[in-house]
């Protein structure tokens, strides 16, 4: 259960950008939580993106304006620099993660436990996992595969999401779904993204109204991802 409740709702958000403030405001306004998952090498530098023919801005803050930023939510590890962890030798992928997690951990002033592994595709597999969990201090790692269900997973090394948020129309009827739910076990919705999908077609009011819509239920928790995994 999840603070005496059957039901949570948790997010979870990639890369660490600019556009997470904008995120961050409509998340506190409706009493959310997220876990933002951050390359601590990546910091401070400034890029585009070309993403279904528009460019949205890909910048990072500096690692002094993290702690603030981020200070109601969770801050996780997503690699030092963004590699493709499958593809790395065993050392390279505890020094990405470890490294990055000692880092954040630094900047934000707790212990760091949780990640969301980096790249699109299959970006992860039974050896990084387990590497990983054998390795470093992370606790739980997030993978991209939607499962479209809320249930408990024993793996928390490969840990699927409910939802991407740009499948709209699975999320939207997903949360209805969850909303109705009256379990007798425990269930977690959890939504994840990048904060500069928004800025492709301008779907923030969109995402407001789902967050709206999801928000203020006395049968649900809300809670970051340590707070709703780990509990």
């Amino acid at each position: 259960m999840f603070n005496g409740l059957m039901k949570a709702v948790t997010f979870s958000y990639d890369d660490g950008i600019t556009q997470d403030q904008r995120l961050i405001e409509i998340f506190d306004k409706y009493g959310l939580k997220s876990t933002f998952n951050i390359n601590s090498g990546l910091l401070g530098t400034h890029f585009s993106l070309n993403c279904d023919n528009v460019t949205v801005a890909h910048c990072k803050p500096r690692p002094d304006e993290v702690k603030k930023i981020y200070q109601n939510h969770e801050v996780a590890v997503h690699t030092l620099t963004h590699p493709l962890l499958p593809e790395l030798s065993d050392e390279e992928i505890i020094r990405q993660v470890e490294e990055d997690r000692k880092a954040l951990s630094e900047i934000v002033g707790y212990k760091v436990e949780g990640m969301a592994y980096p790249c699109g595709g299959v970006n992860n597999d039974d050896r990084v996992a387990e590497i990983i969990k054998n390795n470093t201090g992370v606790r739980f790692s997030r993978t991209i595969t939607s499962t479209y269900n809320f249930d408990l997973q024993d793996n928390l090394y490969r840990f699927n999401p409910t939802v991407y948020h740009r499948e709209k129309d699975a999320m939207e009827r997903l949360a209805e779904e969850f909303l109705r739910l009256e379990p007798t076990e425990p269930k977690i919705f959890y939504i994840w993204g990048h904060s500069y999908e928004f800025d492709i077609n301008n779907e923030w009011a969109w995402f407001e109204d789902f967050c709206k819509e999801i928000s203020g239920r006395k049968d649900i928790f809300y809670g970051t991802n340590s707070q709703v995994l780990l509990k």
